[in-house]
C-alpha cells in the first residue's frame, strides 16, 4: 500500500487512475483545479480511509504550486502527474500568456513538486514517479506545437531524472497516450474522428481506463529495472 499523490485527479484519465489505485489498495491524495463537483463525487465512491486528502490548486501559477506543496500533510510515496491542457491553433497566433500558462502547468509545476518531494523518497529508498505525457511529445503535432513542446520536455525530464535517482530505488517513467476518448478531444468533428480512427490499427480511440491500466502496470512492476521509459498507449498508432 502506498500514499499516492494524483495531480489532476478530476480529469478523465485522473479519475480512471484514482479508481484503479484504490482497487490496488493505495491511499490517495487527490489534487484538482476547478472541478469540485467531480472530485467530490469521486471521493464519495471510495472508503473514507482511502482518500487521505483533497487539495485544490491552480498549477498554472506559482502561487498555486506553492499552495499545493504547503497543503500536503501526509507522506507521499509516489506521484502520478495526470493534469494538463492543450492549445489548438497556429503557433504564430499563441499569445505570451499561453506560453507562461502551459510551461508553468506542464513543466515548472511537476519539476517543483518533484524537487520538493523527492528527498523523502530517496531517504525511504522507495518512490514511483509517473507522468502522463502524450504521443505528441514524441512526434510533434501541427496546431498543437506548444502542447507538443511541453510534453516533450516532460519526456526528457523522465529520462534524465530516472538515471539520477535509480540507485535510490526511485523510478521515473511516463505513459504516453495516443488518441484517447476524453473531454480534451471532445471538440473534434465526426469526420475528423473517423480519419484518426482509420490511421489507428485498432480502428478506435483508447479509453481512460486503458491508460490507467498502463499506469498500474508501471506502478506495480516488481522490479525497478523498468525505469526511464516512455510507454506508448496508442493502439499501434504512429509507431
Amino acid at each position: 500500500m502506498q500514499n499516492v499523490l494524483i495531480i489532476g485527479a478530476s480529469g478523465d484519465i485522473g479519475i480512471a487512475i484514482a479508481k484503479q489505485r484504490v482497487k490496488k489498495g493505495d491511499q490517495l491524495i487527490l489534487h484538482y483545479h476547478s472541478n469540485i463537483s467531480v472530485i467530490t463525487k469521486l471521493a464519495e465512491e471510495f472508503a473514507s480511509d482511502q482518500v487521505l486528502q483533497i487539495i485544490q490548486a491552480d498549477l498554472s501559477t506559482g502561487e498555486g504550486i506553492n499552495k499545493l506543496l504547503s497543503s500536503l500533510v501526509f507522506q507521499v510515496d509516489s506521484i502520478i502527474f495526470a493534469s494538463g491542457k492543450t492549445e489548438f491553433g497556429l503557433f504564430q497566433d499563441v499569445d505570451e500568456d499561453s506560453f507562461t500558462e502551459m510551461l508553468t502547468l506542464h513543466v515548472h509545476a511537476p519539476l517543483k513538486i518533484t524537487h520538493e518531494l523527492l528527498p523523502s523518497m530517496i531517504r525511504n529508498q522507495f518512490g514511483r514517479l509517473i507522468f502522463i505525457t502524450s504521443i505528441w511529445g514524441e512526434v510533434g503535432a501541427s496546431n498543437e506545437v506548444l502542447y507538443s513542446t511541453v510534453k516533450g520536455a516532460q519526456n526528457s525530464f523522465v529520462k534524465a531524472l530516472a538515471k539520477e535517482v535509480a540507485a535510490s530505488n526511485v523510478t521515473v517513467n511516463a505513459v504516453s497516450p495516443g488518441f484517447i476518448d476524453t473531454k480534451m478531444n471532445g471538440s473534434l468533428l465526426a469526420e475528423e474522428r473517423a480519419e484518426i480512427y482509420e490511421a489507428i490499427p485498432l480502428k478506435r480511440a483508447g479509453s481512460p481506463h486503458e491508460v490507467a491500466e498502463a499506469v498500474s502496470y508501471v506502478m506495480d512492476c516488481p522490479t525497478p529495472y523498468l525505469n526511464g521509459q516512455i510507454l506508448p498507449v496508442t493502439g499501434g498508432w504512429m509507431i
